[in-house]
């Protein structure tokens, strides 16, 4: 499987749909977050995911188990193939979500717990209350997530190989994802696409170094190939258009 997810960070469900329409034969997924989910509804996921590659929907769920349970059953009928649960909220939430995702998708869906943010350093961590290091409290959070049968993991580059040791079929998606001149922006554990699978990443998660890139057809197949991913000849490839979409 082609390991980019790109993030379809933008405003509205028109751009998104665009971006996805032509960026599909290039990547191994897109990324739904919050900012759309919330201004488009789950329908965006359908609309997205009418290209081909699976969506992540990255809700970030983190409420009591039942609300969970009945909030990820209704993003996987709205076609999402993974959904995301904060491993903060515990293990019977995150066993509500997986069997909300299992009802709603005939078992095809699964659930990846968000371990520790990539905005947060360890000071800021620490200012939660958590006195574990970052790589501990990944760590644990993956224990907690294999315990309640999730599918796989959020974390940064700088953990991934932790939590493959740790728990070695557990699958590993790292956002915070930049070429490598790019800058940090907000995501202070960040990494190119080549440290990453180096690190044991299953998956990675591409924002802005591509959708805002000038041409984000050659962003996102510089990326591809960067993944050692097979690239369609340009005759069935996407018509670019620099800048706009």
């Amino acid at each position: 499987m082609n390991p980019i997810l790109v993030a379809l960070d933008v405003p509205d469900g028109a751009e998104a749909v665009a971006l996805a329409s032509r960026l599909a034969p290039f990547v191994g997924g897109f990324k739904v977050g919050l900012e759309l989910l919330m201004g488009e509804g789950p329908d965006v996921i359908r609309r997205v995911g009418a290209f081909g590659p699976p969506v992540f929907a990255d809700a970030k769920l983190h409420d009591i188990p039942n609300t969970v349970g009945a909030a990820a059953r209704q993003l996987a009928q709205a076609g999402a193939r993974w959904v995301t649960v904060h491993g903060a909220g515990g293990l019977e939430m995150i066993e509500s979500a997986v069997a909300g995702l299992r009802d709603g998708s005939d078992g095809g869906a699964g659930v990846l717990v968000v371990t520790v943010l990539t905005s947060l350093d360890g000071a800021q961590l620490r200012e939660t209350g958590v006195g574990r290091s970052l790589e501990a409290q990944v760590v644990a959070m993956t224990a907690l997530a294999a315990d309640g049968g999730a599918e796989g993991v959020v974390c940064s580059v700088l953990e991934a190989r932790a939590v493959k040791s740790a728990v070695p079929s557990m699958k590993v998606v790292t956002p915070g994802i930049r070429a490598s001149n790019a800058a940090p922006d907000d995501q202070k554990r960040m990494a190119t696409v080549t440290e990453a699978l180096e690190a044991g990443a299953d998956m990675v998660v591409v924002g802005r170094a591509i959708t805002a890139a000038r041409d984000v057809i050659a962003a996102a197949r510089a990326m591809a190939v960067e993944a050692g991913q097979p690239i369609p000849p340009p005759s069935e490839r996407s018509e670019n258009r620099e800048g706009g979409f």
